[in-house]
C-alpha cells in the first residue's frame, strides 16, 4: 500500500511563491519518478512536472515557463514543487504521484498511486 500526503498549499496572491511538499511511503521510493499534476474546477487534470528516480531529469508543462522546480530528496522519501511568480490560472487542485517505472512521460498512464491533492488559489 502506498500513500502520498501533499501539504503546502494555500492562498496567495499573484506574484507569491508557495512550496508543496509529497511525503511517500509504502514503497520503494528512490526506484520510480514522481510527478505533480493539477486539476482546476471544470477542467481535467493535467501534467504539470516530472522528477526521475535520482533526480537527474526534469521536465516540466509548458504553461510552467520557468517558474517552478521539482526537487526529490530520496533519504526522506519527500518530493517537492517550489512554485514562484504564480498567476491566478494556476489556481487548482495539485497531485502528487509515483510513476511506474524509474521515469515517466506526461501522461496520466505513466502514473499509478496518487495522492489526495492539496488546494492552491491565486488571487489578482
Amino acid at each position: 500500500q502506498v500513500q502520498l500526503v501533499e501539504s503546502g498549499g494555500g492562498q496567495v496572491q499573484a506574484g507569491d511563491s508557495l512550496r508543496l511538499s509529497c511525503a511517500a511511503s509504502g514503497r520503494a521510493f528512490s526506484r520510480y519518478a514522481m510527478g505533480w499534476f493539477r486539476q482546476a474546477p471544470g477542467k481535467e487534470r493535467e501534467f504539470v512536472a516530472q522528477i526521475s528516480w535520482d533526480g537527474g531529469n526534469t521536465y516540466y508543462a509548458d504553461f510552467v515557463e520557468g517558474r517552478f522546480t521539482v526537487s526529490r530528496d530520496n533519504a526522506k522519501n519527500t518530493v517537492d514543487l517550489q512554485m514562484n511568480s504564480l498567476k491566478p490560472e494556476d489556481t487548482a487542485v495539485y497531485y502528487c504521484t509515483t510513476g511506474r517505472f524509474g521515469w515517466a512521460a506526461s501522461s496520466s498512464s505513466d502514473y499509478t498511486y496518487w495522492g489526495q491533492g492539496t488546494q492552491v488559489t491565486v488571487s489578482s
